[in-house]
């Protein structure tokens, strides 16, 4: 290959820009375990006014997040209503279960999608033979659904049964920016019906690592004491909390640029022999295809991807996602789109 890889693994391959190093490099720093560092406490103020909640802390990944917002909702023993494809479930490594001592109750629907009823259905009565339910999980956007966007009043039906029946509320948010734009609703619009919201920078933002966790002064104090046992407290992390003040105020609105280059690939895709993409259901930058099997599996369809210039991930046997950020251009975007062809017309003879 003589030109670089189009890397359309996932948005957490994007390097920091140039202005964004700047300001990493600019900012105030302090000491976080000790609570003084003026740049990750501005964050964390501005994160916690953003959601319409009272607090924040700042950590180091989406995956550590999502598990604070558990550990401290949650006891030993307790059991998580979630949907199965949900990013808790399948990429964090049995996180709950090994930090929390929490098994899930699983519950399926159409593109990370569930209902009122459902939680209703997974409900546990007070009886001491069953783990007690405790907290209902959401993802928006929806990974494995497709980077889908929860409507908004189905979000909110479940969350006010959820809380009817006396659960905690948890959203992994870690794309959420990218339905906050793509909606038109504003971040507390989003996060009103929950207890606990966990955000990425480093997912479509473009940061090289950090994610946020809001709540109320109760359940944050929870967070920071988890924080300090999970081992994720950091010194002078205003040098990252510095790249997230500065995504905020620049790298929001052009999310709208990934999500056009989304819509693009889709349609480049759909129009492809042997290849299955619904650019309808495409509403942010994660991008799914499925590949015929005359075009050999997933695995091997990445391979000859990577052959020829594309990084790509495959997450079935027959399924293949492609991610837009702000290190793709439209140019690459065609090209990607080309390469797919090519690869179809080469393996399908």
């Amino acid at each position: 290959m003589t030109n670089k890889p189009i890397d359309l693994r996932s948005d957490t391959v994007t390097q920091p820009t140039l202005a964004m190093r700047n300001a990493m490099m600019e900012a105030p720093l302090g000491d976080d375990v000790w609570g003084d560092d003026p740049t990750v406490n501005a964050l964390q103020e501005r994160c916690a006014a953003l959601f319409g909640k009272k607090d924040a802390c700042f950590v180091p990944s989406g995956t550590m997040a999502n598990q604070l917002a558990i550990r401290s909702q949650t006891q030993p023993g307790d059991e998580i209503i979630i949907h199965g494809e949900s990013h808790i479930v399948r990429y964090e490594a049995g996180g709950a279960a090994a930090l929390s001592g929490c098994s899930f109750a699983i519950v399926e629907g159409a593109r990370g999608f569930f209902t009122p009823d459902d939680v209703k259905e997974l409900f546990r009565p007070d009886d001491f033979h069953f783990g007690r339910s405790s907290l209902v999980s959401l993802e928006n956007t929806h990974n494995r659904g497709g980077g889908s966007i929860w409507p908004i009043q189905q979000l909110r039906d479940v969350c006010e049964v959820s809380h009817s029946l006396g659960l905690h509320t948890h959203l992994d948010g870690a794309r959420i920016w990218h339905a906050i734009i793509e909606s038109e609703l504003d971040a507390a619009t989003w996060g009103a019906p929950f207890d606990t919201i966990s955000a990425c920078f480093s997912k479509g933002l473009g940061c090289p690592a950090g994610s946020i966790v809001v709540g109320n002064k109760e359940t944050i104090h929870a967070v920071r004491r988890f924080r300090k046992m999970f081992g994720g407290t950091m010194r002078q992390s205003g040098i990252l909390a510095g790249a997230a003040n500065f995504a905020l105020d620049n790298h929001l609105e052009r999310l709208k640029t990934d999500h056009i280059h989304a819509k693009t690939l889709a349609r480049g895709l759909h129009a492809i022999d042997g290849v299955a993409c619904d650019a309808e259901t495409t509403d942010t930058n994660l991008v799914f295809f499925d590949i015929d099997k005359m075009l050999g599996d997933g695995a091997s369809f990445c391979r000859k991807l990577w052959e020829n210039g594309v990084l790509a991930e495959a997450l079935d046997s027959q399924r293949i996602r492609f991610v837009t950020h702000l290190d793709v251009t439209e140019p690459e975007i065609e090209r990607a789109i080309q390469i797919t062809a090519d690869i179809c017309k080469h393996v399908s003879k």
